[in-house]
This record gives C-alpha cells, sequence and structure tokens, in this order.
C-alpha cells in the first residue's frame, strides 16, 4: 500500500449511524453494544470492511474502542489520541480517557442492574470476555454474544481484497516452514499438547513462510491455521487465496476453506493449544461445546517470531541501508525546499507534498514493497498530533520558524523500517531546541544501554526519558515496540513501556522513540530501530550474561536542534561516532548534492 490523502473521518455521518445502531439495539433486546478498533485477526491495521470504530465514530486511530447505551456513546482513546479526537468525532460522541477510565467502571456507572450489553464473539478475546464478565455479572449486567450489529447497518460495507498470498523467500526467512513447523510441534509435545490454534495472521505468515497483501502496510494473509504435534498443518484461508502455493506448502500442508474453520475444530483431540489474549472468543465456545480439553497458552509462534535468526537481522540491516539512503535523499530534498521558503516568498511546501517527495524517494530503489504505515508528516502544531496522518481537509503550508516530524517506513522483502526524524525549518521555536536535545539525550541513553539478562523493556523505558523527566516534560506514549521482518512495523510481545513484560533477548528488533509534544505548538520525536544481541566482555567485569543493543537506522540527526552545551562528553562522543557510521554506512549510495549535504550533516560536533 502506499499513501493516500482521502479524508476518512466524517464527524456528521456519526449521529445518523448511532440512531440506527440504536434502532438495531432496541429491536434485540440490548442495553449496550461494544464497538472494538481491530477485526477478528487482532491486527492494527484492518481491511476497510473491518473499520468499523471509524465508520460508526469517525475515529481513526489505531488503537480504541467504543460503547454504546442508549443515552451516551463512549470513545475510549488513549494519551495519542486526546488531541486528534476531538476533530474527527461529533458532539454525540463522548471522548474517554483509556486506560485510566476502565470499560467495566464505566459501564456500571451507566447501566442499571438488569441491563445487557452484547458483543461480537468473534471480536473479542475470552480473555476480555472472562474480565468484562468478572466485573459486570456481581452488578446485575449480563454480555451477550450476537452477530455484528454495526455489519447490520452498514449497507456499502467494502469487499474483502482479492490478492493472492505469496511465498516468502528462504534466504531472508533463514529457515524453512518445516524446520519452523517441527520447531512448534516439539514445543507441543513436551507440553502435553496435541494441537494448537492459530488465529494471528503474522504467526501464520512466520510459520510458513508466506505473506499477503490483505490489509494496508502489513503483508499479512488473513488466515486461520492449526498445527499439530506432529508438525502438520492446515491453513484455512478464502477459496483462491492461496492456491497459487500449493507447491510451496508441500504434502504436510493442507490447504481448506476458512468456512470450514469452526466445523474442523469439533475434529481435535485435546488439549488444544488456545491464547486467551488473542484468540476469538468464539473459537473457545466452539472447542467448549465439543468438550475438548483447552489448553491456554501463548500463541506458540509468538516468541520464535520475535527472536530474528541471523537471516533476519541481515535482512533488517541491509533494508536499513537501502531506507536510510532515500531518507537522506529525501532530507537533503528537504533542505532544499526550506531554502527556498526562506528566499522565494511565493514559493510553498504542504505536509502532503513532504509526503509525496519521502515516498518518491523510496519507490526509487525499485525495491519498496510499500509504506510500513502511514507517513506521519506533522508541521507545526500537527507535529503534537503524536498519530497525524495528512488529508486534503488538513493539509497545511510547512512554514519557516517551526518544526516538522516525519515518522515513515518501508516494507521491503528483507526488513520493515520505521524512522522519525524532526526538522527544523529555518529558525526554530523558543526552546524548540532544549526540548529536542532532552529527547536526543533519551535516544542515546537508551541506544547505549547495557543490561543484564532477563530485564523487560519496563526496566530500560526510564532511561530514555530521564533527561525530560528533570525539565519536567514526558510523552504519552511507548518508548519502543517491536518490529517484524517484512511483516508488522508494531510487532510484539517485545517492547520498552512502563506496562512491558516480556524479558528482551538477542534478535529481536524494537524502535528507540522517545517525544516531547507541546499541544498547538510542536512536536519532537526521534526514532532509530535497534535490535538486542549479547554484549562483548568487559575487562574486571563479572561472568554474569549481558545484553545491549546494535544501532539498525543510519540517517543524520538534526544538528540545527542540538544544543551542544547541554550534553555530556560521552553523549557528543556517541552523537560523533553514529554520524561517522552513518557517513561510512550511507556515502557509498550517494552522489553528487546529496553526498555533499551528507557529509556536512555528518561532520563531528
Amino acid at each position: 500500500m502506499y499513501q493516500n490523502f482521502v479524508t476518512t473521518a466524517r464527524p456528521e455521518q456519526g449521529p445518523p449511524r448511532l440512531a440506527a445502531l440504536r434502532e438495531r439495539m432496541k429491536a434485540v433486546a440490548l442495553d449496550g453494544w461494544i464497538v472494538p478498533r481491530g477485526d477478528t485477526w487482532r491486527g492494527e491495521n484492518v481491511r476497510a470492511r473491518d473499520e468499523r470504530l471509524a465508520w460508526l465514530t469517525g475515529f481513526t486511530g489505531s488503537a480504541g474502542f467504543a460503547a454504546i447505551l442508549d443515552h451516551k456513546a463512549g470513545v475510549f482513546i488513549d494519551g495519542r489520541y486526546k488531541i486528534q479526537i476531538k476533530s474527527q468525532v461529533a458532539p454525540e460522541f463522548t471522548p474517554v480517557d483509556w486506560p485510566a477510565t476502565k470499560l467495566a467502571d464505566w459501564l456500571i456507572a451507566e447501566l442499571p442492574e438488569g441491563g445487557t450489553v452484547g458483543y461480537d464473539a468473534w471480536l473479542h478475546t475470552p480473555e476480555e470476555i472472562r474480565e468484562l464478565h468478572g466485573k459486570l455479572h456481581p452488578r446485575g449486567i449480563g454480555l451477550k454474544p450476537c452477530d455484528n450489529l454495526v455489519d447490520a447497518i452498514w449497507e456499502d460495507r467494502p469487499a474483502p481484497p482479492p490478492a493472492p498470498f505469496i511465498a516468502w523467500p528462504e534466504e531472508f526467512a533463514g529457515k524453512s516452514h518445516a524446520e519452523k513447523r517441527a520447531e512448534i510441534a516439539a514445543a507441543l509435545r513436551e507440553a502435553g499438547q496435541r494441537c494448537a490454534v492459530l488465529t494471528l495472521p503474522d504467526s501464520i505468515a512466520w510459520l510458513l513462510n508466506i505473506r499477503g497483501d490483505d490489509v494496508p502496510c502489513t503483508p499479512v494473509p488473513l488466515s486461520f491455521a492449526i498445527i499439530d504435534d506432529t508438525g502438520r498443518c492446515e491453513l484455512f484461508c478464502p477459496n483462491g487465496k492461496a492456491d497459487n502455493l500449493r507447491d510451496h506448502l508441500g504434502a504436510e500442508v493442507d490447504l481448506l476453506d476458512i468456512d470450514a474453520f469452526l466445523g474442523a475444530l469439533g475434529q481435535l483431540s485435546g488439549p488444544v493449544r488456545l491464547d486467551p489474549k488473542s484468540a476469538p472468543a468464539i473459537i473457545e465456545t466452539t472447542l467448549k461445546g465439543w468438550e475438548t480439553e483447552i489448553a491456554e497458552a501463548e500463541d506458540p509462534c509468538i516468541l520464535p517470531k520475535a527472536r530474528k535468526n541471523a537471516a533476519e537481522i541481515e535482512g533488517a540491516r541491509q533494508a536499513h541501508l537501502r531506507d536510510g539512503a532515500a531518507v537522506c535523499r529525501f532530507l537533503h530534498w528537504l533542505d532544499t525546499e526550506a531554502s527556498r521558503l526562506a528566499q522565494e516568498p511565493d514559493h510553498k511546501l504542504t505536509e502532503i507534498g513532504v509526503v509525496t517527495a519521502l515516498e518518491g524517494f523510496r519507490r526509487e530503489t525499485n525495491e519498496l514493497r510499500g509504506i510500513s504505515f502511514e507517513t506521519i508528516a506533522g508541521a507545526g502544531e500537527h507535529g503534537a498530533i503524536t498519530h497525524y496522518r495528512v488529508t486534503e481537509d488538513t493539509d497545511r503550508e510547512v512554514r519557516p520558524g517551526e518544526l516538522l516530524l516525519v515518522d515513515s517506513g518501508g516494507q521491503y522483502l528483507d526488513g520493515t523500517t520505521d524512522i522519525t526524524r524532526t526538522i527544523a525549518i529555518g529558525t526554530p521555536p523558543m526552546d524548540a531546541a532544549e526540548c529536542y536535545t532532552r529527547v536526543l539525550q533519551g535516544m542515546i541513553a537508551l541506544s547505549r544501554a547495557r543490561f543484564p539478562k532477563g530485564l523487560v523493556g519496563r526496566d530500560l523505558d526510564a532511561l530514555a526519558r530521564f533527561p525530560l523527566w528533570t525539565a519536567g516534560l514526558d510523552y504519552d506514549h511507548g518508548t519502543g515496540h517491536g518490529v517484524g521482518a517484512f511483516l508488522s512495523v508494531h510487532e510484539g510481545p517485545q517492547r520498552i513501556s512502563k506496562g512491558s513484560e516480556t524479558p528482551l533477548e538477542p534478535g529481536m528488533i524494537l524502535s528507540n522513540e522517545p517525544g516531547y509534544y507541546r499541544e498547538g505548538a510542536f512536536g519532537i520525536r526521534i526514532e532509530n530501530l535497534i535490535v538486542t544481541r549479547e554484549a562483548p566482555a568487559l575487562p574486571g567485569a563479572d561472568d554474569r550474561e549481558m545484553y545491549d543493543f546494535e544501532t539498525l537506522t543510519f540517517v543524520p540527526l538534526e544538528r540545527r536542534l542540538i544544543v551542544a552545551g547541554m550534553l555530556s562528553p560521552t553523549e557528543r562522543d556517541w552523537i560523533d561516532a553514529y554520524h561517522a557510521a552513518t557517513f561510512h554506512a550511507i556515502a557509498p549510495r550517494l552522489d553528487g548534492a546529496a553526498r555533499d549535504w551528507l557529509e556536512a550533516a555528518c561532520a563531528p560536533l
């Protein structure tokens, strides 16, 4: 997928759709209906036909949900979207601060005893439903699974994308799918489980070395799979989507229609492994209906997928070199455009122009398979909207005297990239450079981290925030998310945030992206991707196992926003070393004026 700038949020359409949904609720005797952002497959990116939350409310954020009652319609959003939602939903919808306000608490406060809340069992996990039931049932509020009420009123719901799945080359995967299936089968046998039901498309993509084109930006195949303790696998997908993969899949992978999936559950012998945090609740209900023993456990592909092997890491390196050169060409172009803005009163540069130009430089590699998420190009006050998406309606000029935040990434066969740079257009706003330098200090601290085996992302999160905290500043998003190999740009379970619980292990790729946002003025974010590795031994150190990070991203930092006097000698040395490595890595891929720009941008502080 490539970027488009169509305005999808239409607040004026929300009230009539809300009224139609309430009529449908009344017809089936429901007092509430839950509308999640996610789809059956729990992905951040969903098909147009599954954008139920956006269609109903107008809110287009990548996380959140709505709870619709007959007298109130709450839209639950986290800190990333507190600015965005103000312009996207009608007054009939009430923004709710989430997760500070829990859905169950909100429903208890708003519904009388005896109320009933409906939900689509394909769109919620067993864990979600159990937690909600445990809080609502003692208060006399019931939960009822039923057919999706939004789908019932969505008359022009888009059709599913028809593109077939593709095979992912073993040279990039590092292992055949036979090796991966044997690895998962061994884990099942060790746990005493007969089979596992897989519902996460990125797990299925990893396991079978396949990719798809079913959702924007993320090359996953929307499907289900069942793998048994011998390594045999059944892949359930819409007719025709994988017919071209029969030779690739081989004799040990059966290809079945997705409509046969629920029926196939009845043929399974337990214990059946099911992830209660990601599988649709309807699967648990179906297995229980067949009295099949369920073994609740994490999707067995999650951690093996997160631990990138040598081929996947080398692919990531190559993708980042290619992508870094494209971003450097873009930044050289942007510098030229900024100079023209200062010298030519009639010259114009817009946010859409910025996004289009960056995508063009990536396309020139002739290896771009699509963007890894919709590019964020926020000028001035738009930069303070963490997940800003420029549209034809919101597009504005980029003006001298402000900051431009550009967060973008590409999908290549050998890797997935994600990079953010904040650029000064002319003279930066008051104290923006000091804020930028604090964000940079946090990014450096995490880049330099050396830590014992067993630590989780939560243990490292404060390193990136501390320079901001000392000035009374902070940001409302995580410091880092996992990244896939030609897969999801936001991949779990690894992350660096206040709530992360997964130990970091060698091969895990993460983002390193502290930020600072001043509503109505500017936003700052600096992002590199890093990969966890075993740290080299230090003289005099004890023998405990230690990890550190290798930086994958090579693009210069914004020198005009670095206040050198705020930096320690170690921080200055890190920046100079990073810029020297960037020049060494990227210069051979540039020529002419772009190479000259890179040399100046990478000069020692």
